[in-house]
């Protein structure tokens, strides 16, 4: 079935013109959090991605830091004009560990400038801030990335784990074409207030995590089976108690993949190709046969009673523990 080029459907986020593959390729896994780094295999994805008709890659350059940025310009050295990259800008790195959030201005521009040189290319085609910085007003935000835009080094300008007070204010200064935030059948967090509200300004959303960082595909383990270098390791979801309870809580997903002779991650982003035209998630993989799988997910239909099947089974009270640490929690802005 994936032997070939395939076509996946066009999505179109925000109203100024970004349209990009139904999926996209996260990038960070690559280079950080989930055990070790295959450059190799990591470029042969990428490839293979491009091959399967994802053009929409996503890195940041805290991601490493700043080695996943390399890798990605290096993948795409020959590539540049069949694919979309975004990446992010919004943390202070210091001697290579990250300290705290910096969405200064001029900040900004140093980091868009770097983010070019470590992709090999003129423009990004999506620069998010990565998370709100309190010291620094969004508009702020905004009128620095408008800058870039008026300049040819962007094309369009995101926020990540945004609030809905600060995407309506950065906003009004210059247009947001997307919203990347964790969302999944297992993490609903956006469901009451800023889906609507994306849907309001015509803004796109880019989910994160869009497998549970492995729960929805009944691949994850317990916390103290990953390595120190695995961020699951210390995720709260993956603990004693919270663990156990949270596979339970994912039976719904495996039990109807069974059913459709299909794998549980693909339902689980089949459930989200599902909740609009304005959504295109971004499952992470460093390896061609998990890719393959989830780009598979794009051909799987879902009624409307499988659709709430599953969201009843995995409703907000169902998940056990924090989807953060407290250190991490703080830096989303809700």
């Amino acid at each position: 079935m994936l032997k070939g080029t395939r076509m996946l459907e066009r999505r179109k986020l925000g109203r100024q013109g970004l349209e990009v593959s139904a999926l996209g390729l996260g990038c960070m896994g690559m280079s950080q959090s989930y055990g070790a780094a295959d450059d190799i295999e990591s470029i042969a994805t990428i490839h293979r991605a491009i091959d399967l008709g994802i053009d929409f890659f996503d890195t940041a350059e805290v991601y490493g830091p700043f080695i996943n940025e390399e890798l990605l310009g290096r993948a795409l050295k020959d590539r540049r004009d069949k694919v979309l990259i975004a990446t992010k800008f919004g943390f202070d790195i210091r001697d290579g560990k990250t300290v705290g959030v910096d969405s200064r201005p001029e900040h900004i521009r140093e980091v868009a400038n770097a983010s070019l040189r470590r992709l090999g290319t003129d423009h990004i085609d999506l620069f998010y801030q990565h998370r709100i910085d309190p010291a620094v007003p969004v508009e702020d935000v905004a009128g620095a990335v408008a800058e870039l835009v008026a300049e040819g080094k962007v094309r369009f300008f995101g926020l990540s784990e945004a609030g809905a007070a600060n995407l309506r204010r950065a906003h009004a200064v210059h247009p947001v074409s997307a919203l990347q935030s964790e969302y999944s059948l297992w993490e609903r967090n956006l469901e009451d207030e800023i889906i609507l509200l994306l849907r309001e300004l015509g803004i796109g959303l880019v989910p994160f995590s869009p497998l549970g960082r492995g729960f929805l595909t009944g691949t994850a383990q317990p916390a103290d089976r990953y390595p120190d270098s695995d961020y699951r390791r210390r995720d709260p979801r993956f603990q004693p108690g919270n663990f156990e309870a949270n596979m339970h809580a994912a039976d719904a997903v495996r039990a109807l993949a069974t059913e459709k002779h299909v794998k549980p991650g693909q339902i689980a982003l089949a459930w989200l190709l599902h909740k609009g035209a304005d959504v295109v998630p971004i499952p992470g993989t460093k390896r061609r046969s998990f890719l393959e799988e989830n780009v598979g997910a794009a051909e799987i239909k879902l009624s409307g009673d499988e659709m709430r099947r599953l969201e009843v089974a995995l409703s907000p009270g169902q998940v056990s523990g924090p989807r953060y640490t407290p250190q991490m929690m703080a830096l989303i802005d809700r």
